[in-house]
């Protein structure tokens, strides 16, 4: 059984979505970000962390990606090959670099950074998020999911972030990024992971 270690309201959201997605038995072990109980299982102290028996592993996408690869007869991977991995990887990149990035900064120093560092970046973070919308909505084109026909990883971390974006009342300005956010966020398996643990933001 895969143990799924995070906090409530953290990316672990996106793990327990995946294991629901994939019909895989879990359980999740509630740990506070840069807890000692995280540092002993990541040298960063962050969260979440997999473990599968003797392998952990760290970072929300590296996770959803190795279970997709791990039960590859569920099609939530790559499509086969080179270009497939490469296909995915692009994908996960621009997720987390590009589309979350403005969310992220929001909350780094909304709650997160000492006070004394703490600047407003709302409107920067408004802005950047906006350009990353437009873009998702040209990345997207007229598919249903980011692979095609097919719901796979990389739509469990847009699907997580754009939850994220929407609690955080960011501007979704994209009829067609708001029809596949709509489709993905209505999935019972995320539903189901939020029961769990995985709650959103």
């Amino acid at each position: 059984m895969y143990k799924a270690v995070g906090s409530r309201g953290s990316r672990v959201s996106r793990v327990l979505w995946m294991l629901e997605e994939l019909g895989q038995p879990y359980e999740f072990v509630e740990v506070k970000l840069r807890s000692p109980e995280a540092y002993a299982l990541n040298p960063s102290g962050k969260v979440p962390i997999l473990i599968d028996e003797e392998l952990k592993v760290t970072d929300s996408a590296a996770i959803c990606i190795y279970l997709g690869d791990k039960h590859a007869d569920k099609g939530m991977g790559a499509n086969p090959g080179l270009a497939g991995r490469a296909e995915m990887d692009s994908w996960m990149h621009f997720a987390q670099s590009e589309f979350e990035a403005p969310l992220w900064n929001k909350v780094r120093h909304r709650f997160l950074l000492p006070k004394e560092v703490r600047v407003d970046v709302g409107p920067a973070a408004a802005h950047d998020f906006a350009t990353e919308v437009k873009a998702l909505d040209r990345r997207l084109g007229d598919k249903s999911f980011a692979l095609g026909d097919r719901f796979s990883a990389i739509d469990v971390l847009l699907g997580d972030m754009g939850g994220w974006a929407r609690a955080g009342r960011f501007p979704i300005e994209s009829d067609s990024v708001n029809a596949y956010l709509d489709r993905v966020l209505a999935r019972p398996a995320r539903a189901r992971a939020q029961a769990n643990g995985g709650s959103s933001r």
